[in-house]
């Protein structure tokens, strides 16, 4: 008997798991999916079949063709989201605009700056003194600061431009407030790109508004990847920060261990990245030809769901997935995503990551949180997060 499509979102019970639900999808093939839409889709949810989705050209990234999943409130406009919602070759040529800025040793390069912004706002978070909310006071300006002064941002905007861009993601607004924060989002930067093309600057905007008057990128390009940047570049890793921070906090055992073998942090990013997935709805594409996943065909024009957070629990792939283990050996985990698409700013992420949960766990000895768990709330968004952690130490 043929199986009734799997209601999509599905819902966390436990705000440190995916959704109980994918357990059971994960020994078995891809299923279809209902959308709020109405519209069904294939979903893929086992490691082995999230990459070969990924990896594989004949399934589009492109949310302007007719069937692609429908996640974000915004509608669909093309190059909303620059090279991540485009296919090669315009993909691979917006995107070797900035591969070189990306680099492990361009971002080696960043270390310093990051770290003295770190202990900046740590000494701020101490002088005040506890408690206080950790993602206002650290997660969140820590990344907010390397991303503006990276792309050429003024920080003094930051209050607009956090504010739009968390607005324009969340899934539990209206629609027309979700696109008027998108589009007050784009007037912005689409200002910015105008004022450095006429006065380039030294810094990543600079540098690809020096493309822009050169006729190697168009304007409207130039904006949907300043946005991409902006967005991508605090959202996901202020995240991260936080919701790591609790995690550890969840985790009291796993917390001494990392303070007692400050070694352990880089793996720890790594599991954090595993464990907790905060691109939580996965990402989307549309089938070009008929192609098989999992032992079933997807037909050319159908939809696919593709359930990152569910990979990365795969216990197929990960010895215990449910388990959170600092000391865990780098698997294979697809928080930054797979294939051609996969985060170009994955290196970045991870650097500001390892110095900020360093420096915390040395400069907070005592960090511990400043309600009960139950009140903390979590984020109805494309990126997983919370609205606040207060702390004390």
């Amino acid at each position: 008997m043929e199986r009734a499509a799997v209601p999509f979102p599905l819902h966390r019970d436990d705000p440190l798991h995916p959704p109980a639900e994918y357990a059971g999808l994960l020994d078995g093939p891809p299923v279809r999916v209902l959308m709020p839409d109405g519209a069904e889709h294939w979903m893929v949810s086992r490691l082995a079949d999230v990459r070969a989705v990924l990896a594989d050209p004949r399934l589009s990234a492109v949310d302007t063709r007719p069937n692609f999943p429908q996640v974000l409130p915004l509608p669909a406009v093309p190059g909303a989201l620059s090279f991540l919602r485009m296919d090669d070759p315009e993909h691979a040529r917006l995107r070797r605009t900035l591969t070189a800025e990306f680099t492990v040793r361009r971002v080696g390069l960043l270390r310093p700056g990051i770290a003295e912004t770190a202990e900046t706002l740590l000494d701020a978070m101490i002088e005040q003194g506890p408690p206080a909310d950790l993602v206002s006071a650290f997660a969140l300006p820590l990344p907010s600061l390397v991303i503006c002064r990276l792309l050429g941002v003024p920080y003094a905007d930051h209050d607009f431009f956090q504010d739009r861009s968390a607005e324009s993601i969340r899934l539990d607004v209206a629609l027309d407030e979700a696109v008027a924060a998108f589009g007050e989002l784009a007037a912005y930067l689409d200002g910015l790109v105008a004022e450095k093309v006429r006065e380039p600057t030294d810094d990543l905007l600079g540098r690809v508004a020096r493309r822009v008057r050169s006729g190697e990128l168009g304007h409207a390009e130039a904006v949907a990847m300043a946005r991409l940047l902006l967005l991508a570049g605090h959202e996901t890793t202020a995240n991260m920060i936080g919701l790591g921070t609790f995690t550890l906090l969840r985790h009291p055992d796993e917390l001494a261990r990392l303070r007692a073998d400050p070694a352990l942090v880089r793996p720890a990013v790594e599991e954090m990245l595993r464990y907790l997935t905060i691109v939580h709805r996965g990402t989307q594409r549309v089938a070009r030809e008929d192609i098989e996943v999992g032992g079933v065909t997807i037909e050319a024009g159908e939809g696919v769901v593709v359930a990152l957070a569910a990979a990365d629990r795969d216990p197929g792939a990960f010895a215990d997935p449910d388990v959170f283990d600092p000391a865990r050996p780098p698997g294979h985990h697809v928080a930054f995503g797979f294939g051609a698409h996969q985060c170009i700013g994955q290196t970045l992420a991870r650097v500001e990551m390892e110095i900020a949960f360093a420096r915390m766990l040395d400069r907070l000895p005592g960090l511990a949180l400043a309600c009960e768990p139950a009140e903390i709330r979590f984020r109805d968004s494309v990126v997983y997060g919370l609205h606040a952690l207060p702390v004390t130490w």
